[in-house]
């Protein structure tokens, strides 16, 4: 997993024994384990691993008119119950939300105003709840449906 894998070496001399993967892979779920050893002693961490994974086709970025589909899945266990999508665009105070039985969402023709933050919401037959945030890039013009702009002598347009 080198290059992607690290130990704060700092931090192991006060005890935190801490892996970091980055980028963590959907292949890097699964169980991982820590020995450490201080003298005599033994001890042993075990860790669960799920990973999320949100997918954009298109890659992105999207142009705009074009069919948009995301999709989200996750390492989880348990059956899928529902999937929800939330969008916020930054800087705009609405949000949008879809929820369905699959893990995926289709925009027919997106525009200017489906860019911005969505989030993924999983939630699963164990009650079980993961998300994950994504930032979806349009390419389009974001201007007004009247191709005619007024503006006044003087002032910026």
């Amino acid at each position: 997993m080198k290059p992607r894998v690290s130990l704060q070496d700092s931090a192991l001399r006060n005890g935190n024994f801490s892996l970091r993967i980055d980028p963590v892979r959907s292949e890097d779920a699964g169980l991982y384990e820590a020995q450490v050893k201080y003298n005599t002693e033994v001890h042993t961490c075990h860790v669960q691993l799920g990973v999320i994974t949100v997918t954009l086709s298109p890659p992105r970025p999207v142009v705009d008119d074009e069919l948009l589909l995301m999709s989200c899945n996750s390492s989880h266990r348990a059956s899928l119950v529902e999937t929800c999508w939330f969008h916020k665009r930054h800087l705009d105070p609405t949000s949008r939300t879809f929820c369905s039985l699959s893990g995926a969402l289709s925009i027919l023709r997106p525009a200017m105003s489906d860019a911005g933050s969505w989030r993924c919401q999983l939630r699963y037959s164990d009650n079980e709840i993961i998300s994950a945030m994504y930032n979806v890039q349009i390419l389009g013009f974001d201007g007004p449906t009247n191709p005619v702009v007024y503006a006044g002598a003087g002032s910026a347009a």
